[in-house]
Parts: C-alpha cells; structure tokens; sequence
C-alpha cells in the first residue's frame, strides 16, 4: 500500500472522536453486494413527529464501474490490494428553526439552511483484514441557490402543514467544497447472525469539518461484511444500531458561509457545541437484486440555545 494510505488511516484512528453525519452510505451494514446499483435515501424528520433542524435530506447514489474512469477519483483513496467501487450522488439537505412559520428571524434557535451537493466517491474492501475504507469529494452550494424554500414550501402545501415563512433569513449563497475520509474495521463476528465494527471519519471544507469515530452493531441473517460479492445470501434481514461520537470545527448550516459573510443570521463560533452524540438505529431487508431500510436518529443538541434533534428515514435500492 502507499504512503497516503498508512497516513489517512493513522490519522484516523488517532485524530480524535467523531461527527455527526446527517446521509452516510458508506457504513458497511448499507452494503449492496454489486458493482452496480442505484439507491435512493430520504431523511424527513415528521417520521419523528417533529419539524425542526434537520428537517429533510435525500441522496441519489449510483455506483458502477464506469466511474473509475472519473477524473476526481485522482483525489480519493484507492489502495492497492482492495476492492475498490466508484461512484457518483447528488446530496441535498436542509434545516429550519423551531418556528418556520414566523417570518422573524428566530433568535437563539437554528437558522435556516440548505446545500446541495455532487459527489464523488469510493468505497473500498479488504476481505481478509476485515477493512473497509472510503473517501469523497463534494462539490456544490449552501444557500438559496439549493431550493430549500422551495421544497418545504411544495411538501407542506401537499401535507397540509403550515406555510414556512422565514425562509428569506436563510444562509445566503457560498460555494461547497467538502473532502471526506473514512475506515471501518470488524472487531468480531458470531457466525453469519451479530457482527461489530469500529469505525472514524475525517471531514474537512467548507460545508462540515469534524472527526467522527464510533461503532455498529449488526444482528440478524447478513452476508458477512468482507465476503466477496458472489456468496451473498439470496435474502438478508437484519438490525443494527450505531452510537456516533463528534468533534467539530465548522458548520456552515450554522455559522455561514466560508466565503460570504452576509447571511442575516449565524451561530457565533462560541455557541457551537463542539461535542456532539447521536444515535442510528435501523432495519435493512435485501434480496439479490433489490434493497429497503427504514432508520431512525437523534443527536445532541448542536449549539448552546439549541435541543436535541431526531429524525427518520428510509433507502430503497436496486442492482443492475
């Protein structure tokens, strides 16, 4: 393996403990056993019946090895002696204070933000090591340019709930650059039925910068994680639970822009928590061709005035 890779993976299991990521599709129980698939994400906070914060977020995500031709994989980590999958998503997601409906501006609580993103990205597997590796590189905007207004706006009329009106105080328009680096390594497993991964993050950009470190636990009828993509099970059903652990140093869905310093309303630097803990908990069916998970979240509160957040979700995917 090259030098960059010992250097990535010593850093990360040494930087410190880690953050909280809102749409993770590297975490080895979403594992597809394909080269190819398409999933779908989508994160809403009303499947926890409430409607601040992280109020909504999806993810389109294509892998396929027609990717490993991209000229950004140059960026990402590809160690040798791994099996490596490329890929492409598009990445939005979006927040609001507790009383979207006011058209004041909300002090004390979260100001309103949304980002979209292209990324690129690899995950990449050594069977025998039981390691898993993975990198990515964001491309996009935080602002008005990545509609949030207009998406909740669309899903409150079709939902009937009530009209948000302090979307004009949102985080004003900068540019995305995020680069992200990550590893997971199984610790045991109990035959095919219970098996626990450590795993850490580094993120750094414009959007998030933080370093995350923590574990899974995945119980029920799985592939093993590190077996090649030919002995997967024709069905899998399993539970899993992940405990997550943040440091972080910049985020701009609170604090503004890198770049452009004129959002109307921010979180100072000194009321952001810089230590953060959430909670992932979910259920995952696969058959050989197709792929369904419903989860759940929560985290700790994110700034000083703020409270703990929580959230649902669901994937739906397909190989081809």
């Amino acid at each position: 393996m090259s030098y960059r890779f010992y250097f990535w993976m010593m850093m990360l299991f040494f930087v410190g403990k880690m953050s909280a990521q809102k749409i993770d599709h590297f975490s080895s129980f979403r594992t597809i056993g394909s080269e190819q698939y398409f999933r779908f994400h989508y994160d809403n906070d009303f499947f926890a019946a409430t409607d601040e914060n992280y109020t909504q977020g999806y993810n389109f995500e294509v892998v396929s090895p027609v990717f490993k031709n991209n000229p950004l994989n140059l960026f990402l980590i590809q160690p040798k002696q791994f099996e490596t999958k490329y890929g492409l998503a598009i990445e939005h997601v979006g927040y609001t204070p507790n009383h979207y409906e006011l058209p004041e501006i909300q002090y004390g609580d979260r100001p309103f933000a949304a980002a979209i993103m292209l990324k690129s990205f690899t995950i990449s597997k050594q069977a025998e090591k039981k390691l898993r590796v993975y990198s990515s590189l964001s491309l996009g905007w935080i602002g008005p340019g990545a509609f949030g207004e207009e998406m909740q706006v669309c899903i409150h009329e079709l939902t009937g709930n009530k009209e948000p009106l302090g979307w004009r105080h949102q985080i004003k328009n900068d540019v995305v650059l995020n680069y992200k680096v990550g590893i997971e390594k199984q610790l045991f497993r109990i035959t095919d039925y219970a098996s626990v991964q450590a795993q850490s993050h580094l993120q750094i950009g414009s959007l998030f910068t933080n370093v995350s470190a923590g574990a899974n636990l995945i119980i029920g009828q799985f592939t093993p994680l590190f077996a090649s993509e030919a002995t997967k099970k024709s069905v899998q059903i399993y539970a899993y639970t992940q405990p997550v652990f943040s440091i972080i140093g910049y985020d701009a869905t609170l604090q503004g822009g890198v770049f452009n310093r004129e959002s109307p309303y921010t979180i100072s630097s000194n009321a952001v928590e810089r230590f953060t803990a959430q909670f992932n908990f979910g259920l995952v069916i696969q058959t050989q061709s197709l792929y369904f998970e419903y989860t759940r979240s929560s985290i700790s509160k994110e700034f000083e005035t703020g409270e703990t957040a929580k959230w649902g979700g669901f994937r739906v995917g397909i190989t081809f």
